[in-house]
């Protein structure tokens, strides 16, 4: 039955300029070719996503809310106040972003739970390893840029020194091992959700395989796949969803690292003013 799921990891290149690739070893990056599959199901996954935001926002109403109103308010409440306690108070900006990202995972999740595979172009978006990279790599061009500002060029560069407790020479040697880290983030990011939407899309594509054998293995077939699509897009999709968005609002708090000593250090007030100004009081209690 091949309209249940598409063949897992074929995603044809549509050229733009002709086959031109960059090597990079583990993979070949494309730069002048797109997959048409992966824009189409993202673009679905955006439309669904984009529909569901204003037919909530249309649902809205004062007073006592509604059971859906209800749910969404305290998912958002969720996020406002992980935002509030990991990064900072003033950071809400922070709170569409996290907010978007895990909603739109989520969707483009679980739209795997309907057959996808009537066409060609359709699949789960997260299935893609394009999709997820992007994702990451924006994720990570904005918190770089928020480190920028909160900390300045200077406190930015400092973080790469971390840990802060050592002295400048022994902070020196960490240097490369804190710049890998940071450049992982987004490659650690994008393949865990893409590794785990992968397998399930794979695991859907096997247990589909089992209705051309026929015979005994057709009602295990069928109860295993709507068992497992179940779990898959359900738990694991919703689970995917929120551990990207909540890594996403951990690496905004990780850019303000360093913050505190640098403030620590401007507006610390001189130590040899404390015993006069202490004296001064008392003398005036006297």
């Amino acid at each position: 039955m091949t309209y249940l799921e598409a063949q897992p990891g074929t995603h044809p290149l549509t050229p733009i300029c002709g086959d031109q690739y960059l090597n990079l070893l583990v993979i070949k990056f494309y730069y002048c070719a797109f997959t048409l599959d992966t824009l189409v199901s993202s673009a679905v996954a955006i439309a669904v996503t984009l529909a569901l935001a204003f037919f909530i926002a249309s649902r809205l109403q004062p007073g006592v809310p509604s059971k859906l109103q209800m749910v969404l308010e305290a998912l958002l409440s969720y996020v406002r106040g992980t935002v509030r306690d990991t990064v900072a108070a003033d950071a809400t900006f922070v709170i569409p972003i996290a907010a978007t990202i895990g909603m739109y995972i989520l969707v483009a999740n679980w739209i795997d739970f309907f057959p996808l595979g009537f066409s060609p172009l359709l699949h789960p978006a997260n299935s893609d390893i394009n999709q997820t990279l992007a994702m990451a790599v924006v994720v990570f061009l904005i918190v770089q840029g928020y480190s920028i500002r909160v900390l300045g060029l200077r406190g930015y560069l400092r973080r790469f020194t971390k840990p802060f407790e050592l002295n400048m020479f022994m902070r020196a040697g960490y240097v490369v091992f804190n710049i890998i880290e940071e450049l992982v983030k987004p490659v650690s990011l994008s393949l865990r959700l893409f590794g785990n939407i992968f397998a399930g899309f794979l695991m859907v594509y096997l247990l589909g395989l089992l209705f051309q054998v026929g015979g005994i293995w057709l009602p295990l077939s069928l109860g295993g796949l709507v068992v497992w699509k179940a779990f898959d897009v359900f738990f694991i999709g919703a689970l995917q969803a929120f551990i990207f968005m909540l890594l996403t609002i951990v690496y905004f708090q990780q850019a303000r690292e360093g913050l505190e000593e640098e403030l620590h250090g401007a507006h610390a007030p001189p130590s040899d003013r404390s015993p006069s100004v202490g004296a001064a009081q008392l003398s005036q209690h006297q």
